[in-house]
C-alpha cells in the first residue's frame, strides 16, 4: 500500500515522523507532497497512491479522477467540507475525518478570544469578567464538550443547544440543554459557535438570531465562515453598538467589519483553531492509524461519506 501526505500547509516534522512510524510499521510506503503550489503537482502525486492524508487541501472530482488506485482519504481534523463527498462515493473512495483530535485546541482558542473580547481587546480600559456569565454552546460535539469543561473552571453558567445530541447527554455533563437556537441566544451573554457548514446551517447565524442576544452580547465563531450571514450580522452590529464578534475565520467582509465595528470586532489572519503542536501531531497520527485499521480490518468507524 502507498500512502500520500498531501499538505499545502505541512504538518510539523514530529507529526510526519509519527505518521511515518504508523504507516511503515504496517508495512506500507509513505510519500510526501508538502508546500505544493499548483494543483497539477497534486494530480501527479495521487496517480498511484492507495490512501491520502490531507489537512485543508481540496479533494474534488479532478483529484479523484486522477487517483485511479485510491481507496481512502482522511482529513486530519474535524471539518471535511474540502472533500467532495458525493464524488468520493461515486469513485468508491472512503472519506474519514479525525474527530476530537483538535477539540481542546479549538476550545482553548475560543476562550482566549472570549477573554480578549470582554477585556476590550486589551486596550487599557476596564472590561468585564466571564465568571458568572451565561455561556451558550451552539452544537455540543467534541469541541462543545471541551468548551463546557473549561467554562466550568471559570465559573460560567453553561447552556447548550444541539438538535442531534440527547438532552440527557448534555445534562450528564452538568450543562443545561435548551430547546432551540432562539432560546440559547435569547438567554446567553456569550454564544460560542461549533456547528458544521451544511446546507441547513449556511448563513443560519443571521440578523434575527443574533439580535436576540442580551445587551453587551458576545458571539464567538471558531466553527466555519459559511454559517455566518455576514451582511445581516454587519447590519446588526452597526445598529447595536453593544454587540461584539470575534472569529478565527476571516469574513469576506473583514474590512467592513473592522471599519464599522472598531473596538468590537476581531478576526485572526487565518483559521487558527487547530494550529497547535499538539493538535497537529494528534490529528496526523490519528489519520495514519485510521488508514491502517481500514486496510487491515476494514474499520470505517469515522467514515463521513456514503458507501
Amino acid at each position: 500500500m502507498k500512502v500520500l501526505i498531501a499538505t499545502e500547509k505541512p504538518f510539523a516534522k514530529v507529526a510526519v515522523d509519527g505518521i511515518r512510524k504508523e504507516i511503515e510499521a504496517a508495512g506500507y510506503e509513505l510519500v510526501l507532497l508538502e508546500k505544493y503550489t499548483e494543483k497539477a503537482q497534486l494530480l501527479d502525486a495521487v496517480k498511484d497512491v492507495n490512501a491520502i492524508i490531507i489537512r485543508s487541501d481540496i479533494v474534488d472530482k479532478e483529484v479523484l479522477d486522477a487517483a485511479k488506485e485510491l481507496k481512502i482519504v482522511v482529513r486530519a481534523g474535524a471539518g471535511y467540507d474540502n472533500v467532495d463527498l458525493a464524488e468520493a462515493t461515486a469513485h468508491g473512495v472512503c472519506v474519514m475525518n479525525t474527530p476530537g483530535q483538535n477539540s481542546n485546541a479549538v476550545a482553548e482558542l475560543a476562550f482566549g478570544m472570549m477573554i480578549m473580547a470582554v477585556r476590550n481587546f486589551y486596550n487599557g480600559k476596564a472590561g468585564t469578567e466571564l465568571m458568572g456569565k451565561k455561556l451558550g454552546i451552539h452544537a455540543y460535539g467534541n469541541v462543545g464538550r471541551n468548551v463546557a469543561r473549561i467554562a466550568k473552571g471559570i465559573g460560567m453558567d453553561i447552556y447548550a443547544y444541539d438538535a442531534f445530541c440527547p438532552k440527557e447527554a448534555i445534562k450528564a455533563d452538568g450543562v443545561t440543554p435548551v430547546d432551540s437556537a432562539d432560546e440559547l441566544y435569547k438567554n446567553c451573554d456569550v454564544v460560542s459557535l461549533h456547528i458544521p457548514a451544511t446546507p441547513e446551517t449556511r448563513k443560519s447565524i443571521n440578523y434575527d438570531l443574533v439580535n436576540l442576544m442580551p445587551k453587551n452580547g458576545l458571539l464567538v465563531n471558531t466553527a466555519r465562515k459559511e454559517v455566518i450571514d455576514e451582511e445581516g450580522l454587519l447590519k446588526l452590529m452597526e445598529e447595536r453598538q453593544d454587540l461584539k464578534y470575534v472569529t478565527d475565520i476571516m469574513p469576506e467582509k473583514n474590512e467592513e467589519f473592522a471599519a464599522k465595528c472598531a473596538g468590537r470586532y476581531f478576526s485572526t489572519p487565518k483559521k487558527m483553531g487547530a494550529q497547535t503542536a499538539e493538535a497537529n501531531i494528534n490529528a496526523g497520527i490519528a489519520a495514519a492509524k485510521q488508514i491502517v485499521a481500514y486496510f487491515k480490518d476494514g474499520c470505517e468507524k469515522f467514515r463521513v461519506n456514503k458507501k
